[in-house]
């Protein structure tokens, strides 16, 4: 006879916000949605700025609501800490992939190292990892290079903000190569791939890398000192205790400007209606007098006259 539990505990779904989790490594991103559609009881749920399984870290989940905001997390600035092995290449470009080049390298000279790095600071044309989500002719490209296809993408504008060479340490493989484990702190704009970040500052040094570790320290306001790993959130709703979520006006104001409304406002807004300007270049977070997330809001010059537009309406 089939039966099935009955959920008697005491709080219900979770409907909006935001769930900041610390990502484990060996999970997809899309792991983690299934696990907090899962706690939070609630299908409507995504992420903002996909991790690599091996990468741990950082990864914004927006339950109901909150998945509107994911467009804007997404798409703010990043940091990253990444552990560079500086001697060896591998074909996915991280510690996951088959070697294909052994040359070697010795030098732990921080003094060069940093001298090379920031040549890659500011606004920098970047060839993404081939093992990556882009999409060549319908199909993503890391699907190509399983399938054994040689994969050429093309070079993207990408902001790098700050590099930081932390430490350079001498190791050698179980092939008895000679290596350099480089860590390093990064700083980026959206789309940056660390992978091949790696890569070239290998190539400027006249060698090959891959990432042996990857951990997003933040993105936007989002830090990893205030994520939940799966296991604790876990933890929580197993003690009957409701998901703990970040409300969308804080969640917004994370990583937008932030304005106050009046009650007009929220009234004209309510009717996808516009109102006064706000002055601001891209979306801004429009704060209710009860501080609830009301709406985006964007300029844009209509028949002439520029006003503050609904990007959408979340009250």
């Amino acid at each position: 006879m089939k039966t099935t539990r009955i959920d008697t505990r005491p709080w219900g779904p979770t409907e909006n916000g935001i769930v900041v989790v610390d990502k484990p490594q060996g999970w997809t991103s899309h792991d983690v949605v299934g696990k907090i559609r899962s706690l939070a009881k609630n299908r409507k749920v995504g992420h903002a700025g996909t991790l690599d399984p091996m990468a741990t870290g950082v990864l914004v989940v927006g339950i109901g609501k909150g998945t509107k905001l994911l467009q804007y997390i997404v798409d703010a600035p990043k940091e990253y800490v990444a552990t560079i092995r500086l001697g060896v290449a591998t074909v996915t470009e991280d510690a996951e992939g088959e070697v294909t080049a052994t040359p070697g390298f010795a030098d732990t000279d921080l003094t060069r190292l940093r001298a090379v790095a920031a040549g890659f600071v500011g606004d920098i044309l970047q060839v993404p990892s081939a093992v990556s989500a882009i999409k060549v002719d319908g199909r993503r490209a890391y699907d190509r290079v399983r399938a054994g296809e040689d994969v050429e993408l093309a070079a993207r504008p990408v902001r790098i903000h700050a590099i930081d060479i932390v430490s350079a340490i001498t190791e050698v493989t179980a092939d008895g190569v000679a290596v350099v484990d480089v860590e390093a702190r990064i700083e980026c704009g959206a789309g940056t791939y660390i992978r091949a970040l790696g890569r070239d500052i290998a190539a400027e040094l006249g060698t090959a890398a891959h990432l042996t570790a990857l951990r997003r320290t933040r993105i936007g306001g989002f830090a990893v000192a205030d994520a939940r790993t799966t296991a604790q959130l876990e933890e929580i709703t197993e003690r009957d205790l409701a998901l703990p979520v970040q409300q969308l006006a804080a969640a917004a104001g994370a990583v937008l400007p932030v304005r106050r409304l009046s009650g007009d406002e929220v009234t004209e807004l309510g009717f996808g209606r516009a109102i006064e300007a706000s002055g601001v270049p891209g979306p801004v977070a429009a704060i209710g007098e009860d501080e609830s997330l009301v709406a985006l809001v964007q300029d844009s010059k209509r028949r002439g006259e520029t006003k503050a537009w609904p990007l959408a309406v979340l009250a």
